[in-house]
């Protein structure tokens, strides 16, 4: 193909895609049921994790809960079966490969297979750089990465076989925009921003089209996972409109979740505006949390 029909053509598929976007913007998005499917949320004792199981259970899903707390784990299971749901639980340590990969071999041994996983499980440790232990970087990165690929490569090769399934990755903002104070964690949601990314592409590649992929990227939570959050623009989250957006995402098969929606807008200015620009906008933005600052780590 001369070069000059390649132009046309990637001009043509251009129109199309655009058209494409915007019939999926004015139609109602075609949705699809969890009823009966097998759920494994990671890091189910408490937050967003209880919440999104809590909802599987309401949707009348099945499920697989992980986390390394048992008493909360325990809590978590008790509230989902009064909902009607089956649930099995296991203690697991998601910053340990070993007992990820353990962990999965009996739940597909004695349970079944996972056709929906939601990989949850997340640490931070709020500190600027030089303050951060050498620990707690290993350990961030151990769970909000490493156990996302353990647990993909755990459950994966049934969803490839039945072309089948759905994988779930709870990232942040964070992974998109970056705050002070924060340069582990946000390197550790880049990383699982784009484990979903190259999942995606991977998994369009390979044909395996019945396999979906959602990322939920919400802004702070209102759950103590970083304390006392707070911004001058926006609002601090609650739980429960995080895990409606990140449920709809998941019957509706959207690769990205924002939330709120509006932080497509916040990325497209951080392409846009120049610098100064951008330092005045965070300014006015003021994001504050608590965090251990000026404390140097002796590694």
């Amino acid at each position: 193909m001369s070069p000059a029909l390649e132009v046309l053509v990637f001009l043509g598929t251009l129109l199309y895609a655009y058209v494409e976007a915007l019939v999926k913007l004015l139609l109602p998005a075609k949705r699809k049921t969890v009823r009966g499917e097998l759920v494994l949320v990671t890091g189910a004792a408490r937050g967003l994790g209880r919440a999104t199981a809590l909802e599987f259970a309401r949707r009348q899903s099945r499920l697989v809960l992980w986390d390394v707390e048992a008493h909360g784990l325990k809590e978590t299971a008790a509230e989902c079966e009064g909902l009607g749901a089956t649930v099995h639980t296991f203690v697991v340590d998601c910053s340990k490969r070993a007992e990820i990969y353990s962990a999965a071999e009996k739940v597909k041994k004695d349970i079944g297979d996972i056709s929906i996983l939601v990989n949850n499980a997340g640490v931070i440790a709020a500190a600027d750089l030089l303050s951060t232990q050498d620990h707690q970087v290993e350990k961030t990165f151990e769970v909000n990465i490493l156990a996302h690929i353990w647990t993909t490569r755990a459950f994966l090769p049934t969803m490839m076989n039945n072309n089948y399934g759905h994988i779930v990755t709870v990232a942040s903002a964070a992974g998109h925009l970056v705050t002070p104070f924060m340069v582990v964690y946000c390197s550790s949601k880049f990383a699982a921003v784009g484990f979903h990314k190259a999942l995606t592409d991977e998994l369009t590649s390979l044909g395996k089209d019945g396999i979906k992929t959602t990322c939920l990227c919400p802004v702070f939570i209102n759950t103590g996972f970083v304390k006392n959050p707070s911004m001058r623009l926006g609002k601090i989250l609650e739980v429960d409109e995080v895990v409606k957006a990140l449920m709809e995402g998941i019957v509706t098969n959207q690769k990205m979740v924002f939330v709120p929606s509006n932080q497509r807008f916040a990325l497209l200015l951080e392409r846009l505006l120049p610098e100064r620009a951008l330092n005045y906008l965070k300014k006015l933005t003021d994001v504050k949390f608590d965090a251990v600052v000026g404390h140097r780590s002796n590694q």
